[in-house]
């Protein structure tokens, strides 16, 4: 790969010696975690509307009261507000054995590999994608945010 007057900052140029099946595994395991991290927002959007959903509870036992149904009022008090989503949990503890069992050592694991193998520079692949699809000295395909303009 030849590297142009504007071309990869040395953050995201690949180690001399380093093959490409060792950067396309990395690529690979990066994009895991990336999938994970969209997993682990979905699972904080879970935990924000269920949390939402049981304030919510409070204003229809208040609803239900005022229109004179407390029977309705005390089981959905007494049967669904502050329920354990699965047992012995709320979704805030599911969050953090999530984070504290599988996110944190992934993400670890991936730091420590790309440390290991690439001298901790990250997106070597996608960088590398980048520089074999941009059109040298076209103003729009710059390498960088800091690549010289060309006009």
């Amino acid at each position: 790969m030849s590297h142009h007057e504007d071309g990869p900052d040395r953050a995201h140029r690949r180690p001399d010696g380093v093959s490409d099946e060792t950067v396309e595994a990395l690529g690979s395991l990066s994009k895991s975690l990336e999938t994970t991290e969209r997993a682990r927002g979905h699972l904080y959007a879970f935990h924000q509307l269920t949390g939402s959903a049981d304030l919510e509870l409070d204003r229809a036992v208040e609803l239900l009261r005022k229109a004179g149904h407390g029977a309705w009022a005390d089981r959905v008090q007494q049967e669904i507000l502050g329920r354990n989503v699965i047992p012995g949990h709320w979704t805030f503890q599911i969050v953090e054995a999530y984070d504290r069992t599988y996110y944190e050592p992934f993400r670890d694991l991936e730091r420590q590999a790309l440390a290991d193998l690439v001298d901790g520079r990250d997106h070597l692949y996608e960088a590398e994608m980048k520089e074999a699809r941009r059109t040298v000295r076209h103003p729009d395909h710059t390498a960088r945010p800091d690549s010289p303009q060309q006009g």
